[in-house]
């Protein structure tokens, strides 16, 4: 599984693209967009750690839903120092993160369900806002060179 494919799945959320919101524009790949938006520190380093950066920096598309900071902060410490350092499981929780293709927030809204780079499936609500499994998504169509990323404000974690 590829890590383009992982930040694809990593952000479904509001709807105003950070393109407006931030001024990142499709001219940054999923990683340079993630560096420069400066609320996903933690996925950026989990992404070097999981040796995933030269594959979310491909053709893709990829679509991510993408954790923030706020996100993982709400993992325990140990457990993310620990999440960190296996790589393997690491790999396994980012590309859980990724649907292969641009799904832009339009499309999600329609969907249920979303199959991940990692081989699970998400599971999409549009009850009361948009949620992918326990994640809300806060902010949508952060379109990038390579996908788009729609920004969650819980980290998924494949079953």
């Amino acid at each position: 599984m590829s890590i383009r494919k992982i930040l694809v799945a990593i952000a479904a959320a509001s709807v105003i693209p950070l393109a407006q919101a931030g001024g990142y524009g499709a001219k940054k790949d999923i990683v340079d967009t993630a560096v420069s938006a400066g609320d996903f520190n933690t996925l950026v380093t989990a992404v070097k750690e999981a040796g995933l950066v030269e594959t979310l920096k491909g053709d893709g598309p990829f679509t991510v839903f993408a954790p923030t900071d706020e996100a993982f902060a709400k993992i325990p410490e140990a457990d993310l120092k620990a999440l960190l350092a296996d790589k393997a499981k690491l790999t396994r929780v980012l590309t859980y993160h990724v649907v292969p293709g641009k799904v832009m927030a339009a499309d999600v809204a329609g969907l249920s369900t979303a199959k991940t780079v990692e081989g699970g499936s998400l599971d999409i609500s549009t009850a009361s806002g948009v949620r992918v499994n326990d994640a809300q998504v806060v902010k949508t169509d952060i379109e990038t060179s390579n996908g788009v990323i729609h920004v969650i404000d819980t980290v998924l974690m494949p079953n």
